[in-house]
């Protein structure tokens, strides 16, 4: 029976189901095999040599394998049909021969299916192939890349910005873009501009909103009304004069489906559609196509398989009719450059089942799937039929013109499966316009314009790239409105929009996108906020370094180029090692120049680099460096573990810092008032607000302090809340049973109670002020008990007194290993035939002494012990830099 391997256990159970008892299915569980992350994994003085490693958790994976091949001599490789999956077919066999488990007389053969159906599976164990080292060899070139750049450059970043952790190839350049537009927005100056809209009505009462186009004759441009007062003059201009229907004309249009889904495009619309991300999508995307049930996830193809457009021409008819089958099929140009990179498109492995009908328990499977089932049969199905009306007003001196549009659909055709969704709400105006006549006068409509504009932005339906405040509706008269719009900044990246631009500029590949989207996530450079990405304060910080002084490998022109030349490696027309010269080349260099950098040296740069963001001009005119708590020091920048903040230079005279996101003028500080001669003041620290007793002095250089509990705003405080805060640990009383002091306290994991080395927790904070010696004891009785007892108090057997000599309570307890006698940290068992009642004050001094002498001896004899392991291994260090 021939050994066929694959990536993943699911995969392999669905393979088996098809290929039967003939063939043993096992799997690889991944990459068998990859580089340690060591100095040296890739030798760039001998040719780029990759020295490969077998990871713990695989040897067990590549050992069934081999174990299996000892039964059954013949090896077919079953891996994904992609870059990644022929680079694991390769390491099996690497791996395997370099065990001897694959012999000169074994035959190893590649297979590739784009999706786990039997007919493909049955088709590709017809087709075998060789394992196809131009893939490999572009894999080897990109896997190179990104150790040398992630191996070299993240040293450089811990050593010149504490807190940074790490970088790369293409995740720097996919920072870069959420960086470069945070810093967009921020730049952002908004424009003031006006809209002028008239409500009319027909003869037959029906009402049309219609928006204003031309003024003294003039067409307007989206700006030119920059006013309230033009505004105004225009609403004047619109009243005093009779307006009749110039133009009345409609268009057929029609709207064609969008291509079927390849992996960026999956990812962006089940990004706007279900707010999944690219991990979550592309994990539950693998799920589908291990079950049989979609084609190959991660591809740049937009095609389909001749055999795949019948199915899904023939379910449309079954489903919707014939009118909803175009008289030919559609056919989708491939976007990939590399056509060994780009597969089928992502679609339903059976057309003629729904979601519903796979009965798929897990949610986001189910949405999935039924969001590529209706894109794949909505790309094959008929054009929908619109018709656009536009309708011209016009005063009869010809000074003001209003145009009013809207469209009717004639014919549904794919929209009655599938519309793709939006990044941002476009202008159109689908409107349905009532029968309007051309020649007859343009009346102005009874009801008021301004309720209904009151009633939309009330029920949030203006969107962010149209912003309009409610209050400005300052220019009314009845049916005519003109409304108050500001210029609004790029809006942030979502992660369907970050996809988007890099797919556009040619940074990374469809395999990459969902990795590269989580680990600057994963990394702390940036958070995701209501779906949108945000750049921390390390991030941003990486970001200025990076551009600053390694500006070249951060450039979208030049990452894009690379991915082309790893694609000519991949389609066999280039070589991977030299492509790797070139690169290690210029790029050591760049690592040798800024590794001799000082800090104070990157930090200038740095502060330069930042500084229109850092120190914006002041109301007041003033030096926007001056730092406001002092007046005399000036603002640098500075960085620590968590990323970068601004801080006073006239440190440690004055302690002001601020992040560097936070308001120039602003110090975050608010004085509560004054206690025992010190002023308590709520503060704005990096990892929230917290309040203080006093200010830091050369003497007392960390006054007290303590961080707002969790549900308390900053707002609410006042100096009494301060002053509870200030005043934690609280002392509940002493313990009944041992006397020992109950404490209360916030603390890093919330409010808690504490008697010795027990803590519980309690669930409100405001309870670490209130609570009493019976609720703590109750609370800490609770917890010793759900902990088996372990922190609670132990009652002595016996207790006999303090010790004659040395002072100090002596007791008989109970033990795990039987009764033992108690005094200070010594413990000394009871003989087996004593029993703890029997036990004297005269018998324990005699053992607890024995014991403690016997405790002594070991002590001396201790380092003698340690010392030998200490000696082989510097031998043995010495050994191995020989």
């Amino acid at each position: 029976m021939p050994v066929v391997v694959v990536e993943s256990p699911a995969k392999a159970k669905t393979i088996n189901k098809y290929l039967g008892s003939d063939y043993t299915v096992l799997a690889s569980y991944g990459h068998v095999r990859d580089l340690p992350p060591k100095d040296g994994s890739v030798d760039t003085e001998h040719e780029f040599d990759m020295k490969w490693e077998v990871g713990t958790d695989s040897r067990k994976h590549v050992k069934a394998i081999a174990d299996a091949l000892k039964d059954d001599n013949e090896l077919i490789l079953a891996t994904d049909p992609d870059r990644e999956g022929e680079a694991i077919s390769w390491h099996l066999q690497e791996a395997l021969t370099k065990r001897r488990s694959i012999k000169k007389d074994t035959p190893v053969s590649r297979v590739v299916f784009n999706a786990i159906t039997k007919s493909a599976v049955t088709e590709a164990m017809q087709n075998p192939r060789q394992v196809d080292m131009p893939l490999v060899e572009a894999y080897l070139a990109r896997r190179a890349l990104d150790y040398l750049v992630g191996f070299n450059l993240s040293p450089v970043l811990w050593r010149k910005l504490p807190g940074a952790k790490s970088a790369g190839r293409v995740q720097s350049v996919c920072l870069r873009l959420i960086v470069e537009r945070e810093m967009e927005i921020e730049a952002f100056k908004p424009v003031e501009y006006w809209s002028v809209k008239a409500l009319f009505e027909t003869p037959r009462g029906q009402t049309y909103e219609a928006r204003l186009t031309t003024l003294a004759g003039k067409k307007l441009d989206k700006h030119d009304i920059g006013n309230v007062t033009q505004a105004e003059l225009a609403v004047q201009a619109i009243t005093s004069r009779a307006l009749s229907v110039a133009a009345v004309e409609a268009k057929p249009a029609a709207r064609n489906p969008s291509a079927p889904f390849m992996t960026s495009t999956l990812q962006q619309e089940a990004s706007r559609k279900f707010g999944m991300g690219a991990r979550q999508t592309m994990s539950t995307a693998q799920r589908l196509y291990e079950a049989g049930y979609i084609t190959y996830m991660r591809t740049d193809g937009i095609d389909m398989a001749p055999e795949a457009v019948t199915a899904a021409r023939d379910a449309i008819k079954d489903r919707f009719g014939s009118e909803y089958v175009p008289d030919s099929p559609r056919m989708y140009k491939n976007k990939a450059k590399n056509a060994q990179e780009a597969h089928e498109c992502i679609r339903p492995t059976d057309m003629t089942r729904d979601a519903e009908a796979l009965k798929l328990k897990e949610p986001d499977q189910r949405k999935l799937y039924d969001l590529i089932w209706k894109r794949t049969l909505a790309c094959q199905m008929a054009a929908a039929r619109l018709e656009r009306t536009t309708v011209d007003i016009s005063s009869d001196d010809n000074q003001v013109g209003l145009r009013a549009t809207g469209q009717v659909v004639l014919f549904d055709g794919f929209m009655r499966v599938y519309e793709e969704g939006r990044d941002d709400v476009a202008d159109d105006d689908d409107k349905r316009l009532p029968q309007i006549m051309q020649g007859e006068r343009a009346v102005f409509a009874k009801t008021s314009l301004s309720d209904q504009f009151a009633k939309a932005t009330g029920e949030a339906q203006v969107t962010e790239g149209a912003k309009v405040a409610k209050e400005a509706v300052l220019a009314e008269n009845e049916a005519v409105l003109a409304l108050q719009h500001h210029t609004q900044p790029p809006p942030r990246y979502t992660e369907a929009t970050l996809v988007k631009r890099m797919e556009e500029l040619g940074i990374g590949r469809p395999s990459t996108y969902a990795s590269i989207v989580t680990t600057i996530q994963d990394r702390e450079y940036v958070r995701k906020d209501k779906n949108r990405l945000i750049p921390e304060e390390k991030g941003r910080i990486v970001t200025i370094f990076l551009l600053n002084f390694f500006r070249q490998y951060v450039g979208y022109e030049f990452t894009a180029n690379l991915e082309e030349q790893l694609d000519n490696v991949s389609a066999g027309d280039a070589d991977y090692k030299d492509l790797l010269g070139r690169f290690w080349r210029d790029f050591s260099a760049a690592i040798s120049e800024t590794s001799e950098l000082r800090i104070t040296e990157v930090l200038d740069k740095l502060d330069e680099a930042l500084a229109p963001q850092l120190y914006p001009p002041r109301e007041d005119g003033s030096d926007p460096r001056i730092c406001p708590k002092c007046g005399v020091g000036q603002l640098h920048l500075k960085t620590s573990r968590t990323g970068g903040f601004v801080g006073c230079g006239n440190y440690p005279e004055c302690r002001y810092t601020r992040p560097i996101s936070g308001d120039a003028d602003d110090t975050g500080d608010r004085v509560l008032g004054e206690d025992a001669g010190d002023e308590i003041s709520l503060k704005k620290g990096r990892f929230g607000p917290y309040v203080q007793r006093g200010e830091p002095t050369e003497e007392n250089k960390k006054p007290p302090r303590a961080s707002l509990p969790k549900g308390w705003s900053p707002d609410d405080l006042d100096l009494e809340k301060a002053l509870m805060l200030l005043s934690l640990p609280r002392e509940v009383g002493a313990h009944p049973e041992d006397g020992e002091m109950i404490e209360a306290g916030i603390g890093r994991y919330g409010p808690f109670v504490k008697h010795g080395r027990l803590y519980a927790n309690l669930k409100d904070a405001d309870e670490v002020f209130t609570i009493g010696m019976n609720r703590a004891v109750e609370v800490l009785a609770q917890k010793a008990a759900s902990r088996g007892g372990r922190g609670a108090a132990v009652k002595p057997l016996k207790e006999l007194g303090e010790h004659p000599a040395e002072g100090g309570p002596v007791n008989v307890m109970e033990g795990r290993y039987g009764p033992y006698v108690k005094w200070a940290k010594v413990n000394a068992t009871l003989p087996k035939d004593v029993e703890p009642a029997d036990v004297t004050m005269e018998m324990a001094v005699e053992l607890i002494a024995e014991k403690a002498a016997k405790k002594g001896g070991r002590k001396k004899a201790a380092p003698k012990k340690k010392a030998a392991p200490k000696k082989a291994t510097a031998k043995k260090a010495a050994a191995k830099d020989a």
